[in-house]
């Protein structure tokens, strides 16, 4: 058995555009173009270290080895890592293939460069962390090969499920 909710009046003229605004963006689209936002970002940079397909350029493992410097990996292992993360991550958040784990390494990356690399670019990271915790907390939504293939449940995890 189910129940109607009743409709809430907003209250004044902020609410009532907020809820507007909720009607026109369906949750599907808003997870779409914050995995697509997301990727580009990851994506473009991949691309800045690489020369045709994947081959990593020279200057990419210079970056690592003088300006990167992580401590405890290698610049050659670190530029490998972070090429390829970039992309393969990049990619499943586009198709909405394992969104979670994909925003959960970004968010590892993010937290990488934050705190080892430009701790002066918190408010870009800041920026990246909010997409990417949406991703990780909500998932890639219902235009995602997660959902598709049943790997999400159509269910948000902050809703529980109708009867």
């Amino acid at each position: 058995m189910t129940f109607a909710v009743p409709a809430v009046r907003p209250r004044n003229p902020a609410q009532a555009l907020a809820a507007a605004l909720q009607g026109l963006v369906p949750e599907p689209a808003l997870a779409l173009v914050i995995r697509l936002g997301a990727a580009a970002v990851f994506f473009q940079s991949g691309r800045t270290k690489v020369d045709g397909l994947l081959h990593i350029t020279d200057g990419t493992y210079a970056l690592f080895r003088e300006e990167y410097r992580l401590p405890l990996v290698p610049p050659d292992l670190a530029a490998h890592l972070a090429t390829y993360a970039e992309h393969l991550f990049s990619l499943l958040l586009v198709v909405g293939l394992f969104t979670r784990l994909s925003a959960l390494a970004f968010l590892g990356m993010t937290a990488v460069i934050e705190i080892f690399v430009y701790p002066d670019a918190w408010p870009t990271h800041l920026s990246w962390a909010g997409l990417l915790l949406y991703l990780a907390a909500r998932g890639g939504g219902a235009w995602s090969l997660d959902r598709l293939l049943g790997l999400e449940s159509s269910h948000p995890a902050h809703a529980p499920p109708r009867s």
